[in-house]
């Protein structure tokens, strides 16, 4: 760099930036990525300043005219970009707009600061983030559903604490996923609530000098409202926070969601059947078929909370208003928000893909340890009180664990050793079929339960849908 080359802060200096320190200071790499915001905003600030009195009519339509050239020299001229030494983006349009208009390109930056723009541009692309984000989540939910409805009846073998408890539909299991997924779209649009506040008009701290119309910025740019206060607001990011923390718990419930996957397609569980486009080979086992897709979904999960913990970190020391440490803002929103939908989409597409295996599942379903708690209800609709009801069930399974055998096969005389309640019903009662029906409470697993659960998932899916 030479002395007196000191971009859009440099009149208080002699010397420009030291050429290392203007590399380590850049940001135009990464921020460049919010081209169409800067320009969204150009145009709006120019139509503002019009307003004002500071602009005339001809003066703003020229500007407007060549921020459209400069957005279409962008999109249609490769290298464009990557030539520009400029310092940030809102460096690299002055001098595109100096380039071409003169004089009257630096005219723009009349009443505004950096600080307020960068703000309101990363919040316009959380807005948009969170929609994209949305829409994908919207998918993944729609692949759930669609299994639920295609394997509705097919049983499942339900875990605690990954040993057998009791028996589920598959359906049920499904729509657990879906119901946490449903979650992450709603803190997705809460951010993206958070993030509709206009900055503009707050100058670099203290608000605008001269006559801006914030509500005609505001309305300009696509926000809802304007900030309430000019310090608060370039310096606030909690819309970025409340942004990655969505994705992390969104990366989360697909991690979860992996986790279930990798297990399931495992000979040794054997209930799903993986796709061949979203699966692997080994490069030294012919045989193998491998999870890779779900494995990688699991991975990647720690860069997105990991960059839920970068912003943070960089937010928890600095003071009020504006200090360059919010440079490093932008950086792990964009990289969480790629790999997060890209994570989404990918796994809405291999369940898509996924076949259920609908004998195993039924065969594992029909462990009678599963049915070990409709036994001590079965007591305990006899008076049995429950506490009482699991002690003897308990130690009936014990026994008929050390003769190998369950406790459905056991007769009638040797249930009666443990509890004197136990009648000639009682191995009727003790079916998958019973335990289902019996628990037709609404979030139940039961059939009638279910049925209206994935009734009303479908509802506010196609509303989530219609409203993203």
């Amino acid at each position: 760099m030479t002395a007196g080359d000191t971009r859009m802060w440099g009149g208080r200096f002699d010397k420009g930036p030291d050429a290392d320190f203007y590399a380590f200071e850049r940001s135009w790499s990464f921020d460049r990525r919010l081209l169409k915001y800067e320009t969204a905003l150009d145009r709006a600030w120019a139509r503002g300043l019009r307003r004002a009195g500071l602009l005339n009519g001809e003066e703003c339509q020229r500007i407007v005219e060549a921020v459209h050239c400069i957005e279409d020299r962008a999109a249609h001229e490769p290298g464009y970009l990557d030539a520009s030494s400029a310092e940030d983006l809102h460096d690299f349009m002055e001098g595109a707009l100096i380039e071409i208009l003169g004089p009257l390109g630096a005219k723009l930056h009349t009443g505004r600061s950096r600080n307020e723009m960068i703000t309101t541009e990363f919040r316009m692309f959380v807005k948009d983030a969170a929609r994209e984000a949305c829409e994908a989540v919207a998918a993944l939910c729609g692949a759930l559903a669609a299994h639920a409805k295609t394997n509705f009846g097919v049983l499942f073998p339900g875990m605690t604490h990954m040993q057998h408890a009791q028996p589920l539909l598959l359906s049920h299991w499904l729509l657990a996923h879906g119901e946490a997924f449903s979650r992450d779209a709603v803190r997705l649009r809460s951010a993206a609530k958070s993030a509709d506040k206009c900055p503009l008009g707050s100058g670099a701290l203290a608000g605008c000098a001269f006559a801006i119309d914030r509500g005609f910025l505001a309305s300009e740019l696509g926000f809802a409202e304007i900030t309430a206060n000019s310090l608060d607001a370039v310096g606030d990011r909690d819309f970025a926070l409340e942004y990655l923390f969505a994705l992390t718990a969104l990366s989360l419930h697909l991690s979860r969601l992996a986790e279930d996957m990798i297990l399931f397609a495992t000979p040794e569980f054997g209930f799903v059947q993986l796709s061949d486009e979203y699966s692997t080979g080994s490069s030294l086992m012919p045989q193998k078929k491998n999870p890779d897709g779900w494995e990688l979904i699991r991975g990647k999960t720690g860069r997105i909370a990991g960059a839920l913990m970068s912003l943070a970190m960089t937010l928890k020391g600095i003071p009020s208003s504006y200090q360059r440490d919010l440079q490093e803002d932008k950086q792990p929103v964009f990289e969480a928000h790629d790999q997060a939908l890209a994570m989404t989409r990918i796994a809405a597409a291999m369940l898509a893909a996924t076949q259920f295996r609908e004998a195993r599942l039924r065969e594992a379903a029909a462990d009678p340890a599963l049915l070990a708690t409709e036994a001590a209800d079965y007591l305990v609709l006899r008076g049995v009180p429950f506490r009482k009801a699991h002690e003897m069930v308990g130690a009936l399974v014990r026994d008929a664990d050390k003769m190998g055998a369950s406790i459905r096969d056991l007769p009638l005389a040797a249930l009666r050793k443990h509890a004197a309640e136990f009648g000639e019903d009682f191995h009727a009662a003790l079916t998958v079929e019973t335990a289902l029906s019996r628990r037709n409470i609404p979030g139940g697993t039961g059939p009638e339960a279910v049925r209206a659960a994935l009734k009303s998932f479908e509802t506010r899916l196609n509303g989530e849908r219609a409203e993203a």
